[in-house]
């Protein structure tokens, strides 16, 4: 008879967590797991995100699990840099390197397209489309300025791009959850912190404005789903605000995070791990997506005081 795959329902949120990673995940993620939560290398995790890197400095081979592929993309790219700063790896020759790839890759105005038009040859998901000529977009420019700032990385590239993320995310009105927590991304690290706080401020009042963040979990099917997104695509203030320190966790009262954490840690599955909630377009990205969730989500209770084993 085979083994029931399924962990213990007794275990701890971790344990159960760790069981889904050594079943499903890439060697990337099981290497973060174990950076994360159990006392695993640095070394590891960079010489699995090794294994992505092109020659013209950017990043590729589905890193992002929607993009498939060998190219090198800007959300592949912003992906690396996230794994690299989640170990203290982002500056030096690395970040330099991968400027020189966003200079090779930016629009006219100097920021970041969604998707490089390299990317034609090969499968993407549906709701990344393709175009020759794509438009700069703050959703990838944001989290990669924000993230270089916060790592006090100085390039040329980076003087165009910030002026671009200020003029977006100041100049926001009607927005959705992904573009919010991109503007989010780089104001928490944006070198001016008044003007930071100012912008901040203002998203806040857009997202409640808006119902962009799901306040009562009890009352999800009140809030609207954005144009585009999968039934039941809903943010939750923790989405936003990942860490206590985001300034986007002054957006929230204590009881609103508190709800919202509840409902993160309720939604881990019984194989361990948490669900994505975005469209599944092609069963290998979802595989893959999965463990990527896990770990964030379990970086997330854990930041925010949660026990999670």
């Amino acid at each position: 008879m085979a083994e029931n795959p399924l962990p213990a329902p007794t275990a701890t949120p971790l344990a159960r967590a760790e069981r889904f990673v050594w079943l499903t995940a890439r060697v990337l993620e099981q290497r973060r797991f174990a950076h994360h939560f159990l006392h695993g290398g640095a070394d590891q995790v960079e010489t699995a995100l090794s294994s992505y890197l092109n020659e013209d400095g950017g990043y590729g081979h589905a890193l992002e699990p929607d993009l498939r592929g060998p190219v090198s993309q800007p959300l592949h790219t912003a992906h690396a840099l996230r794994v690299l700063d989640s170990i203290g790896r982002c500056g030096g020759l690395r970040a330099e390197r991968i400027c020189r790839y966003l200079t090779a890759v930016s629009t006219p105005d100097g920021a970041l397209p969604a998707v490089h038009p390299s990317q034609r040859p090969y499968p993407s998901a549906p709701f990344v489309p393709v175009v020759d000529s794509p438009p700069s977009a703050l959703l990838t420019t944001g989290p990669v300025v924000g993230l270089l700032h916060r790592n006090q990385v100085w390039h040329a590239w980076l003087f165009r791009a910030t002026e671009y993320c200020w003029a977006a995310v100041e100049s926001l009105e009607k927005s959705h959850p992904y573009e919010i927590e991109a503007a989010v991304a780089f104001l928490d690290g944006a070198p001016d912190h008044v003007r930071a706080e100012a912008a901040a401020a203002r998203l806040g009042r857009l997202v409640r404005e808006q119902r962009l963040a799901v306040l009562d979990p009890d009352r999800e099917a009140e809030y609207p789903v954005p144009e585009g997104y999968a039934p039941g695509e809903l943010h939750h203030p923790h989405d936003y605000a990942r860490v206590p320190g985001s300034l986007a966790a002054r957006w929230f009262t204590d009881a609103e995070m508190n709800r919202s954490l509840d409902r993160l840690a309720a939604d881990q599955r019984p194989d361990g791990g948490w669900p994505i909630r975005w469209r599944a377009w092609a069963p290998g990205s979802a595989l893959e997506w999965r463990p990527i969730v896990t770990v964030e989500a379990l970086r997330v209770l854990r930041a925010h005081g949660r026990a999670i084993g």
